[in-house]
């Protein structure tokens, strides 16, 4: 009975934190947590502290290079991509839009390049609609498959303990299956973009709005570029500097040699990637006269610390109230999950969707399935199901898609649920959940 209250009071909390969004979601957690502790007395559990000890680090770097303009060569180089090849715009969108997320960590990369994906399509009558939705799905899949993000780092601190048919998950296991396995996932929504909806054409209700003049000007109004800027060799210097810290992460995960071993032990992947970060955001400062005080002011840093405060709140509720109730849980799912493997992704899909963030789903869910008994394989193969919150149009990415068509092709429908990024979403998740599956079976994983 007690059980079913206290689930009822960690569901009121997200559900809740996620209605009001941004900081309010790990702070409800403090809520769950007083709750626990002081009502029904159960011992608080462990705050995910190495977990957060990586997202500051990661963020600090790339809030770096956001601040020294090398996140805007990137995008340069990504406009001229697209520009290049406008006919193909609804495949090479999500794929620009996912390697951005995966060079750079965040998915909020996004914002700026959705006015530029928008007017390459409605200049070459392309639905918006099919690079836009797809696009903004691109960038949140990429998370799951970038060295650098919130997520990716979360998930192998917690599962560095755990080994796979007598061998530790290395940083590289990891992002050799959550890579792949994400581009194929975007393959098939680009594949699926090219053919949906109606085109322009064709299209009764754009034909409509667009025949009023002002309309017409409004759709296809002036071009937004970012190519008409000149960049200093600075910006360069930063994205290179950053690049260059990521390979040679990639390349200590590769090779356990290169790193110093301590009372017998390897230095672990977190420490690295938390070492490295921070050399990255130190040596971009150094060598470009970087403003410390623009990093804490733009987008990049300020979604990192919300990160923080959601992972610390929720994981730390969730870890108490799973930790006092960690037999039952085992009798009752524990059996379920390992006759059902799936049913792991479909609890983490879900979590997501509550909480609007891939590491604090992550960090929510995890733990409890490494305790009631998942193999850590499955937990890998399935790491591309932490992203859920496609579900209802509520994540910025996809109110910014919206927002920023301006033929109203992209757009939420009449029951809410029908809207332009579910069967994307459930497409590019679906596909990648399957071929990480196969991956991790082909490496012997499972």
């Amino acid at each position: 009975m007690f059980f079913f209250i206290q689930l009822a009071i960690i569901l009121a909390c997200l559900f809740y934190g996620a209605r009001k969004g941004g900081i309010a979601l790990g702070l409800l957690g403090g809520v769950g947590l007083v709750i626990l502790v002081f009502i029904f007395h159960l011992e608080p559990g462990k705050p995910p502290v190495d977990v957060m000890l990586v997202i500051i680090a990661v963020v600090a770097a790339s809030a770096t290079l956001q601040a020294s303009g090398g996140l805007d060569v990137m995008l340069q180089i990504a406009e001229r991509l697209l520009r290049r090849n406008p006919k193909y715009v609804s495949i090479i969108a999500p794929f620009v839009t996912c390697l951005l997320t995966i060079l750079c960590g965040t998915g909020h990369v996004v914002y700026t390049i959705l006015p530029i994906i928008y007017d390459v399509a409605i200049k070459n009558n392309i639905r918006p609609e099919r690079p836009m939705a797809a696009s903004s799905i691109g960038s949140q899949m990429g998370i799951i498959a970038s060295p650098v993000s919130v997520a990716v780092v979360s998930l192998v601190a917690m599962l560095g303990n755990y080994t796979f048919n007598g061998r530790h998950l290395e940083f590289l296991d990891l992002l050799s299956i959550t890579i792949p396995s994400t581009l194929c996932g975007i393959l098939a929504i680009g594949i699926f973009s090219w053919f949906r909806g109606k085109d322009l054409d064709k299209d009764e209700t754009f034909q409509k709005f667009i025949s009023v003049p002002e309309n017409y000007h409004y759709v296809y109004g002036d071009s937004a570029t970012l190519l008409d800027k000149k960049l200093p060799m600075r910006n360069w210097v930063a994205m290179w500097i950053f690049l260059a810290t990521i390979a040679a992460v990639a390349l200590l995960g590769a090779f356990p040699m290169l790193r110093p071993v301590f009372a017998g032990k390897t230095l672990s992947m977190v420490l690295v990637i938390q070492m490295f970060m921070l050399l990255a955001g130190a040596i971009i400062i150094l060598t470009t006269k970087t403003d410390p005080r623009e990093i804490s002011k733009n987008e990049v840093f300020r979604s990192g610390m919300i990160a923080i405060v959601a992972v610390y709140g929720i994981a730390w509720m969730a870890e108490t109230m799973f930790s006092a109730h960690l037999a039952q849980i085992e009798s009752t799912l524990g059996a379920l999950v390992k006759t059902y493997p799936w049913a792991y992704a479909i609890m983490l899909l879900i979590v997501s969707k509550f909480v609007n963030s891939q590491a604090a789903a992550l960090a929510a869910i995890v733990p409890v399935a490494l305790a009631i008994g998942v193999d850590p394989a499955y937990i890998v193969a399935s790491a591309p199901a932490c992203y859920g919150y496609y579900i209802l149009p509520t994540y910025p990415s996809d109110l910014a898609a919206i927002q920023f068509d301006r033929s109203g092709t992209t757009h939420i429908g009449r029951f809410v649920i029908n809207h332009s990024f579910i069967a994307v979403g459930l497409i590019g998740v679906s596909v990648s959940c399957v071929m990480g599956w196969v991956l991790a079976a082909l490496y012997g994983f499972l």
